[in-house]
């Protein structure tokens, strides 16, 4: 599971890479396909069936508003966008998957908070998961903390 996973971070680290304006999204998907099977992997996502409903590609690629598993398409990026890059891999049977969001060039100071803030609160979530905790009072935490660093009164030392 953790090559996998290793497979992923270098896919998603090399798209962060090529990210910026007029790069479509159908362009950065193929990117992580040629990536992945240099590697001697399999796009996870790709040709996954739900209900009947096959998933055409191997990126989930959201832009600004989208919500989550956006199919990559010519759509250009756009100076200012921010862009969410959903991706997968299966590695000798184990799989491996995770996301980043991404501005696209120099992007609004309010766009740039909610990236900030998100990560900062991914990793605060985190730091709560630890042994002998309850799943529910870290959540609670979490969510207290995320309101905390939206507001910017956060006590503790953010990363």
């Amino acid at each position: 599971m953790r090559r996998a996973n290793v497979i992923v971070a270098e896919v998603l680290q090399e798209l962060k890479k090529r990210v910026a304006p007029g790069v479509t999204t159908l362009e950065l998907d193929a990117i992580a396909e040629e990536f992945t099977l240099k590697k001697n992997a399999i796009p996870a996502f790709k040709g996954y069936n739900v209900a009947g409903r096959i998933y055409p590609r191997c990126l989930c690629a959201s832009v600004n508003d989208e919500i989550v598993h956006g199919i990559p398409s010519n759509r250009a990026l756009r100076e200012g966008d921010i862009i969410g890059l959903d991706y997968g891999v299966i590695y000798e049977g184990f799989y491996g998957d995770s996301a980043i969001t991404v501005g696209v060039g120099k992007v609004s100071e309010e766009a740039q908070r909610l990236m900030d803030v998100t990560e900062q609160s991914l990793y605060r979530g985190i730091e709560e998961l630890v042994d002998g905790k309850r799943f529910g009072g870290a959540s609670f935490r979490w969510a207290r903390d995320r309101q905390e660093i939206a507001r910017g009164t956060a006590g503790a030392k953010l990363r």
